[in-house]
């Protein structure tokens, strides 16, 4: 594993303490005194070790021992302590909740009352686009890109696959009421799940388009995002048109491998019911090679989506993901990627809020927590946060018709003109094949990406 850091800001990598720590079998049951007197890096270091450990037990079903893991880490790790700390309670709880998950009725007995709270997820994301920049750099990346695309357009369509956040449309109405030759027709499409933050949305822009006396119109979707009908985005000729993603396109990857797991148990089953190739009906093709995991990848409901939205031409889209790799097929894999992106994360909150802070806790908590909660216990369609790296994404969209296409200069200015705001050392952004990376120190976090259809 590479450098981690601290919350002091040092690095810690995977040296000699860490050897050391992995010789020693931990004197399971009653703590060792000397944990006690562990200083913050050398307990860090302990800590990473006992997690990696446990998951390797997790993995290989050897519960026991992942169970007196899982004793060692709850006495050094806590939710209000350092970066190192916080983020072990995070992931022993992921793991632990992995273990329960093989005894199904337990782990439903358990959970009985515990129903997720919509306002609460709302209120995480909220403290989430206020505690970090990442949201905001990426709104003016977007902004200037599509500003710059709709130049000279008298109608603009905007669809927004997550529209939760009204302050980025808020921004590109001001801008486009102040355009020397004059505001367009604005047209705004908000997809979301859940009415009220439409209707929430709907509100803000309708007033500041009003106050600014621009001609718009804001079109409510209520859908998940795997369940939505391109037709309800009424797109309309003569329009320009721009798509903003933010940290959406990879939840549709759940829907894959959930349809790749039921069809490749359904033609296990065919195989060894001996049956022929006559009867291929839930199969996506009827050529030979039908059943085999390449084949049904090549048009899963990712390409099928990306390829709609492909089919609705717009002048471009901009995409923003977590850059890093959270999908790998194993739990080790998996949990070491997520440690490194999630304590990076958890450090940004260490050098910008205090250790008590509630609105802290909260984003740990109700948002990050629960992240990491997702691609550590979880696996099929349950597993929904499946992050990438750019390359990955780039190959995608490349591969249904997209093409790359720089982003805004303009944009970028703004961009490093606001990380020279208040509570942002430590916050950089690089460009990466006309893509901006956004990265705490020098470890990438999210990309930004603009596209635009190759005919």
């Amino acid at each position: 594993m590479g450098p981690m850091l601290q919350d002091d800001g040092s690095s810690v990598t995977s040296s000699s303490p860490l050897q050391f720590f992995s010789r020693m079998s931990p004197n399971l049951g009653s703590p060792n005194p000397w944990l006690r007197e562990l200083k913050p890096e050398e307990r860090g270091l302990y800590l990473i070790h006992l997690l990696l450990s446990c998951a390797n037990h997790v993995s290989t079903g050897n519960l026991d021992n992942a169970n007196l893991a899982l004793e060692q880490i709850s006495h050094l790790a806590s939710p209000d302590g350092d970066t190192m700390q916080r983020i072990a309670a995070y992931f022993a709880e992921s793991l632990a909740e992995r273990v329960l998950k093989s005894w199904p009725g337990l782990f439903r007995a358990l959970n009985f009352t515990r129903m997720p709270v919509v306002s609460e997820e709302i209120l995480a994301r909220k403290l989430f686009f206020e505690l970090f920049p990442f949201l905001k750099l990426a709104f003016v990346v977007t902004n200037q890109s599509i500003l710059e695309a709709m130049e000279g357009e008298k109608m603009v369509h905007i669809i927004d696959l997550n529209a939760s956040e009204p302050a980025q449309w808020i921004a590109l109405i001001q801008a486009l009421s102040a355009r020397p030759e004059g505001p367009p027709h604005l047209r705004i499409t908000g997809v979301h799940q859940q009415k009220e933050v439409l209707d929430k949305v709907a509100h803000r822009l309708t007033e500041e388009a009003e106050k600014l006396d621009l001609p718009f119109q804001f079109n409510p979707v209520v859908s998940k995002l795997e369940n939505l009908d391109v037709e309800k985005l009424r797109v309309k000729t003569g329009e320009a048109l721009a798509i903003s993603s933010v940290l959406q396109l990879h939840t549709l990857l759940a829907c894959d491998d959930d349809s790749l797991r039921k069809i490749n148990s359904l033609a296990l089953l065919n195989h060894m019911n001996g049956v022929g190739n006559g009867n291929r009906r839930s199969s996506p093709s009827n050529d030979s090679a039908s059943s085999s995991p390449t084949s049904i990848n090549a048009s899963t409901k990712m390409d099928g989506f990306l390829a709609s939205l492909w089919g609705l031409s717009p002048k471009i889209m901009v995409i923003t993901e977590q850059d890093s790799n959270h999908n790998g097929f194993g739990l080790m894999e998996r949990l070491s990627e997520a440690l490194y992106f999630y304590a990076a994360l958890f450090d940004c909150l260490e050098s910008t809020a205090s250790r008590s802070s509630p609105e802290r806790r909260k984003v740990e908590k109700m948002l990050l927590g629960e992240e990491i909660k997702n691609i550590i216990a979880c696996e099929g369609g349950e597993r929904r946060e499946r992050h990438e790296k750019l390359d990955k994404w780039m190959q995608r969209l490349d591969m249904v018709g997209f093409g790359s296409i720089p982003l805004s200069y303009m944009g970028m200015l703004q961009a490093r003109r606001l990380l020279q705001g208040p509570n942002c050392d430590g916050y950089r952004i690089k460009e990466e094949n006309g893509c901006v990376v956004i990265c705490w120190q020098d470890r990438p976090l999210f990309s930004v990406s603009a596209w635009r259809c190759r005919r």
